[in-house]
């Protein structure tokens, strides 16, 4: 017996399950499962999607005035305290909102509702100087001063006449810029500015006035949101499906792992050591990803699981074929483990297409169904097919269990001893 593979061994074995219960412990400061962001669907809130369209006539809604539209509600929601919303862009005129966790529904279904109010003010932030219908498309950038290499700045407004008084009127004074009601910066005016075009310089670093002019770009977006479609979770029924989903998802795990032992044996163990490795591994993937666990997330993740039990049957079976004929186990774990790779990469790169089909072209909860799909095979495929070979490698060339009872095969099976 080689007690020094028998030994490496046990030391993977001891090392993974030490590192699972260090991240994954509840009483872990990490506590990989208690960190995994919770859907609209397992933790409760509202759902709305909206329909962007032109406020003027004739106009068509574009991508960037789309994109820039879902950035200025993400921001609204995160100023009123809600962390991480989901905001997507769907087809090429409407936007989901997704946000779990909420308390006070009408106030923020309400914030959302109003369009953001951009609006250059003088006398003290009171009176209304310019609102971001004012400025021209786009016309907001960010630029460098040719002198100084600081960040500024430019912005252009569509009536250069009403600019020119409004500079000459307050020249030497404040004209403070707001977001609805926050202030955002509050240049002064320097000259007198008759060309409808004018910079805006400070102390700001590039991040900062990239924001401010994005910010400009917003106010003068010629988009209006209407909602057509709004969806209810309470959070008790959220939490309800999320403990109803976990609690059917292990016992299904604890079924497969029993299955796997009584008949497969030694495998068996393996398999399921490497299937418990590969849950904590996804769960720990999911997390660093910042991906949103939803309900058809957890079915991509369970049917995930039946996948790499799959991949381990399909070896296991070969190397219980090659101990039949009459090879020694460590020929059987060569041969069975190298003609059943490529049955095993076939299904799994046939499903990853389809999970890739499914994310471009599908919308919302199928986007995040193939997302956690295709992790989860890339994963299955470290975990159940490489890992769980080294950890059958190990122990066979230890010499500790040589005899074909251990692998599920009966000594009358085999034609030739």
């Amino acid at each position: 017996m080689d007690f020094k593979r028998l030994l490496v061994f046990i030391l993977l074995i001891a090392v993974t399950f030490g590192v699972i219960v260090f991240t994954g412990g509840y009483s872990s400061s990490l506590n990989i499962p208690g960190h995994t962001k919770l859907g609209l669907d397992l933790k409760g809130g509202f759902e709305i999607l909206y329909k962007a369209s032109p406020i003027e006539d004739g106009k068509a809604v574009e991508r960037d005035s789309l994109v820039q539209t879902a950035q200025s509600l993400e921001k609204r929601v995160n100023a009123y305290g809600v962390a991480e919303p989901e905001v997507l862009i769907e087809g090429t005129d409407r936007i989901r909102v997704r946000i779990a966790g909420v308390s006070n529904e009408s106030k923020l279904r309400d914030i959302l509702s109003k369009p953001a109010e951009l609006t250059f003010r003088s006398d003290d932030g009171k009176k209304k100087e310019l609102i971001g219908t004012d400025f021209v498309e786009k016309g907001a950038m960010l630029d460098y001063d040719p002198n100084t290499k600081e960040p500024i700045i430019s912005l252009t407004v569509k009536d250069a006449s009403k600019f020119t008084e409004i500079t000459q009127r307050l020249n030497g004074k404040q004209l403070a810029i707001y977001l609805d009601d926050k202030m955002l910066t509050n240049p002064v005016i320097r000259d007198v500015i008759s060309t409808g075009k004018a910079v805006i310089s400070g102390s700001y670093t590039a991040e900062e006035a990239k924001d401010i002019a994005d910010t400009i770009n917003l106010g003068a977006l010629p988009l209006k949101l209407n909602e057509i479609y709004m969806q209810r979770v309470g959070a008790t029924l959220g939490q309800e499906s999320f403990q109803k989903t976990v609690w059917a998802g292990g016992v299904a795990t604890l079924i497969v792992v029993i299955f796997m032992i009584l008949f497969y044996r030694l495998p068996g163990v393996i398999a399921s050591i490497s299937i418990v490795t590969y849950i904590w591994l996804l769960l720990t993937t999911m997390n660093l990803m910042g991906v949103t666990l939803t309900l058809p997330g957890i079915a991509a993740f369970v049917l995930a699981v039946g996948m790499a039990v799959d991949a381990n049957i399909i070896t296991y079976e070969r190397i219980k074929e090659e101990i039949r004929v009459g090879k020694s186990i460590m020929s059987s774990l060569r041969a069975g483990s190298k003609t059943s790779l490529v049955t095993i990469m076939d299904a799994n790169l046939t499903t990853i297409i389809a999970g890739l089909v499914l994310y471009q072209f599908g919308t919302g909860a199928i986007q995040g169904f193939a997302l956690t799909l295709i992790v989860s095979i890339v994963l299955s495929v470290i975990t159940n097919v490489y890992f769980s070979r080294l950890l059958m490698w190990c122990l066979i060339r230890s010499g500790a269990f040589v005899k074909p009872f251990y692998y599920g095969v009966k000594e009358s099976e085999i034609s030739a001893l």
